[in-house]
């Protein structure tokens, strides 16, 4: 009776390893998600619900830009999101926007609150544009 378990046991172990070798074969999925290119993209919402489609183009939210990797401008950014940094929090987010406009990194050193850890942090998530 044993012997009928174990066995029926080993194909279903083997069978699921199967299937997980077959998916991980085709995972990432090499097809792009939407079909169109990335610059006539429409993005629409705020943070988890945001969502992207096929249109004329269009920036996306500051959410999804921080979690695409993308930069945010450190002189337009609303304060909310540059509290979602790495690295800077509500108070120093609070600071950067009562010190603003920034014409340079030196500027942003100056800022209570910011040392070179942060300032490094802002310089790898933000931009300085005018």
């Amino acid at each position: 009776m044993n012997g009928g378990r174990t066995a029926a046991l080993s194909v279903a172990v083997l069978g699921a390893l199967g299937l997980g070798a077959w998916n991980q074969g085709r995972w990432p999925d090499p097809r792009p998600a939407l079909p169109c290119p990335p610059g006539q993209v429409r993005w629409s919402g705020e943070g988890v619900l945001a969502h992207a489609q096929c249109d004329a183009g269009g920036a996306p939210p500051p959410s999804v830009r921080v979690a695409l990797g993308l930069r945010l401008s450190l002189n337009r950014a609303a304060e909310a999101d540059l509290a979602r940094l790495p690295g800077v929090g509500p108070a120093a987010a609070r600071a950067l926007v009562q010190a603003r406009p920034f014409s340079g990194w030196d500027e942003v050193d100056a800022v209570k609150g910011v040392g070179p850890a942060r300032l490094r942090s802002l310089q790898q998530a933000t931009e300085l544009d005018p």
